[in-house]
């Protein structure tokens, strides 16, 4: 079973790691299986169809880089609101693009993005620490504007209706989740599953510089509701970084933002293929984002 110490990966600082673009890694020859490195022997995952879905795995332009991403929505023309889902550190795979067909059976079009495959994909691979490598590379700039690109692209789409956008993530996505909403106007509604919020206590000051910006130094940046799923018995987000963060959006009047504790959930409690799965949390925190989208989305 694989522990992760570190709920975004390790920082550049940690790794040399050479930066290679995957020239001959097209959009259709993604990995499509449960990562390698944390894939329970014991796991049933959640498998949701794609009847009455549109599915398909797509590029489009990011900074100069071909970005592959798997998009799944509602047939039909929609426009339909649409929902950027961030991935773990082990990137695009059956997980994710599950949550994306979860989320077009409710009527989103749910776009994810592969931020990782600019130097490798991490999915297939059982190296943490190789895995940790690739996830130092992707940038808080690189990601952003990834996560613009999307944004972009989705506006070209006759399906997708970019007057309303969300965003989810896991892990080192729900980091991505805080800062995002502090940056897009555009992004409406967000729900973070167990990112990191404020830097590790055992970080070094080159490491919690790479970090930056921290979800709890944004709280008063935020542009739309952004609420957060995260687990009291995470050994990566000490509860108390999940208090200060709570504190800091008080502080900044984001009354409508705020995060819930599951006091008996460990970090990756709604990875359904991972042995850190608890039902009834993951079940009630996709409860919360199903209501929130909703409200803020429809």
């Amino acid at each position: 079973m694989t522990v992760l110490t570190r709920p975004e990966g390790q920082t550049a600082e940690d790794f040399r790691v050479s930066r290679r673009t995957l020239g001959g890694l097209t959009a259709g020859a993604m990995f499509t299986g449960y990562a390698v490195a944390a894939l329970a022997q014991e796991a049933r995952p959640i498998t949701t169809d794609a009847e009455g879905l549109a599915t398909d795995m797509v590029s489009y332009p990011s900074d100069g880089f071909d970005l592959p991403a798997y998009v799944a929505r509602p047939e039909g023309d929609g426009p339909f609101p649409v929902v950027i889902v961030v991935s773990e550190i082990f990137g695009l795979h059956a997980y994710i693009q599950d949550v994306c067909r979860r989320l077009a059976k409710e009527g989103y079009a749910a776009i994810a993005p592969a931020f990782f495959v600019r130097v490798e994909d991490p999915a297939p691979l059982a190296d943490m620490q190789r895995i940790q490598a690739i996830v130092a590379a992707a940038g808080y700039e690189q990601v952003m504007g990834d996560i613009d690109a999307t944004l972009e692209w989705a506006s070209g789409q006759l399906w997708a209706n970019v007057d309303k956008v969300g965003i989810t993530g896991f892990c080192w996505g729900g980091k991505v989740v805080w800062q995002a909403a502090a940056r897009f106007t555009a992004i409406d509604a967000g729900v973070a599953w167990y990112g990191r919020l404020a830097p590790s206590p055992t970080a070094t000051p080159e490491q919690v510089e790479a970090g930056r910006p921290y979800p709890v130094d944004l709280a008063g940046d935020l542009k739309g509701v952004v609420i957060g799923n995260y687990g009291g018995q995470d050994q990566g987000i000490p509860n108390d970084t999940v208090a200060a963060m709570q504190a800091a959006l008080t502080a900044a009047g984001a009354t409508e933002s705020g995060i819930k504790l599951y006091p008996d959930a460990p970090h990756g409690f709604h990875a359904d293929y991972r042995a850190s799965y608890r039902p009834t949390a993951a079940a009630d925190g996709w409860a919360r984002l199903l209501a929130l989208f909703e409200a803020r989305l429809k």
